[in-house]
């Protein structure tokens, strides 16, 4: 069963860190592009930051460039989002997504996705 599992959403403090991991299970891992979105209440759904399999391409959103950074572990068949310096506008749940291919980009057919993580900045 393919699954993507994500873990480490909790209630935090403005400027504080926090990092959350998903877990891939059931694919092969090294054919997936993995990246990860986020949904604030009333708000469309949006792109955060994907990763390759080498991850030397890994492209992130305007609005959190410079405070977050995605990572893989293709061992471990995880991906992490290391979010640095948050703010209350970062508050949404956070979804792990995965598409085929090699091409880290916003675009493109994210086909498996995770149940998502809550993350709240309180200001």
């Amino acid at each position: 069963q393919v699954q993507l599992v994500e873990s480490g959403g909790r209630l935090v403090q403005a400027g504080e860190s926090l990092r959350l991991s998903c877990v891939a299970s059931g694919l092969t891992f090294s054919s997936w592009t993995m990246a990860w979105f986020r949904q604030a209440p009333g708000k469309e759904r949006e792109f955060v930051a994907a990763i390759g399999w080498s991850g030397l391409n890994t492209p992130v959103a305007d609005s959190v460039k410079g405070r977050f950074t995605i990572s893989r572990d293709n061992a471990k068949t995880t991906v992490g989002l290391q979010m640095n310096s948050l703010k209350p506008e970062d508050t949404a749940v956070y979804y792990c997504a995965a598409k085929l291919g090699q091409v880290a980009s916003p675009n493109g057919d994210y086909l498996l996705w995770g149940q998502g993580t809550q993350v709240t900045v309180s200001s």
